[in-house]
């Protein structure tokens, strides 16, 4: 059983595409030849001693988090991070990140944990647009030429939206201008106002074509010095992002509904915390896998009535429950992400089936793992 390592990083980047990573972030492959075949791909949080010690040879280890995350100077095999990486290479197996990209995707690491905990995904809490950037022209032009200035613009890349081209819009109006000395107007005369039926047409493009778009128009249109406007259209909010808006198959009590996240998630030292009225009503919740107090002022308005994250700071929970009536459940980093592991698992078999043997690491590679014993004092 083998795949190629290039056709299953395809299959991650199709899911988890690295557009969606910050750009602080680092993910993709980080050790291993696309070219060669991968028997086994092992998935898990962190990509410690203990997991990459059970990564079969000629296994692909797919990480949450990125191993090289904070700029190195050495990977020797004398440092911690570099013994991990000779181990991976010397048996000839790989290492690849999905982290932020997975953060956003749709599906992805919220998604997981919101079904991890029975809860039914409504809407992206802090949406990202999809990367596009468009502009949007304005060209004042004669009527009579207007049919050329449009097939030069569209011929430059603008006018496309989806699957159409040659999109545009038009209405008639009555242009006005009085040429000065030195100008060559190529309707009317110095030293008089000209009125002059023109067409106001307005196109979508990339803002990369700008240049392209701003020479096109130029050279088709029949004026010295043609009117038009450029205006950089705002970025919208897509269906992929940080974090999930969910709502509860039944309305039930902040209490239950942390114990609810006590079953879901696999058990940590460091458990699940609550803070809020125990009775309240939860019927819609906002999640987000990893940590996530700095969306606190986003829940805040989101319309739910708690938030289930991780690694919750003193300051921000405390000046959050000041000002807003959200509670707030607060589990390990890890244990909020590894119900992506299983997502991403699925991902794969559903891609290559038998051929590759794909697993999910059992270790559990939260750092906190000590507790303190309440039978004793």
């Amino acid at each position: 059983m083998s795949a190629r390592l290039a056709d299953v990083i395809e299959v991650l980047e199709h899911a988890y595409p690295p557009a969606l990573a910050e750009e602080w972030d680092s993910v993709g492959l980080v050790c291993g030849d696309p070219s060669e075949l991968v028997e086994s791909v092992t998935i898990a949080v962190d990509a410690t001693s203990s997991v990459v010690a059970e990564v079969p040879d000629r296994g692909l280890l797919l990480a949450h988090h990125p191993l090289l995350l904070r700029g190195v100077d050495t990977v020797a095999a004398s440092t911690a991070k570099g013994a991990i990486l000779h181990r991976l290479i010397r048996s000839g197996s790989a290492l690849f990140t999905a982290h932020t990209n997975a953060d956003s995707a749709n599906p992805g690491v919220s998604d997981a944990l919101a079904e991890a905990l029975g809860l039914i995904v409504e809407d992206v809490l802090s949406p990202v647009s999809d990367g596009t950037r468009l502009d949007k022209w304005v060209v004042f032009v004669p009527a009579a030429d207007a049919d050329a200035v449009r097939t030069a613009l569209f011929k430059a890349g603008a006018g496309a939206l989806g699957d159409y081209s040659h999109c545009s819009w038009t209405v008639s109006g009555t242009g006005q201008f009085l040429p000065h000395d030195g100008a060559s107007p190529a309707v009317g005369t110095v030293g008089a106002v000209e009125y002059v039926a023109e067409e106001r047409i307005e196109v979508i493009a990339p803002a990369r074509v700008r240049a392209a778009v701003l020479g096109a128009l130029r050279h088709a249109h029949p004026y010295e010095e043609p009117a038009f406007d450029v205006v950089a259209l705002a970025a919208l909010p897509s269906d992929v992002g940080i974090g999930r808006i969910c709502a509860l198959p039944v309305p039930e009590t902040l209490r239950a509904f942390a114990s609810r996240v006590n079953r879901g998630l696999p058990a940590t030292s460091w458990g699940v915390r609550a803070a809020g009225d125990p009775d309240a009503v939860v019927s819609r919740v906002a999640v987000c896998g990893g940590a996530g107090d700095s969306l606190l002022d986003t829940v805040a308005g989101a319309g739910v009535q708690a938030y289930v994250t991780a690694d919750l700071r003193h300051h921000p929970a405390d000046e959050h429950l000041r000002t807003s009536d959200v509670a707030l459940v607060d589990v390990a980093h890890w244990a909020s992400e590894h119900p992506w592991c299983g997502q991403a698992g699925a991902l794969l078999v559903k891609h290559f089936g038998d051929a590759l043997d794909v697993r999910v690491s059992p270790v559990r590679t939260d750092p906190w793992n000590l507790e303190k014993d309440t039978s004793t004092t």
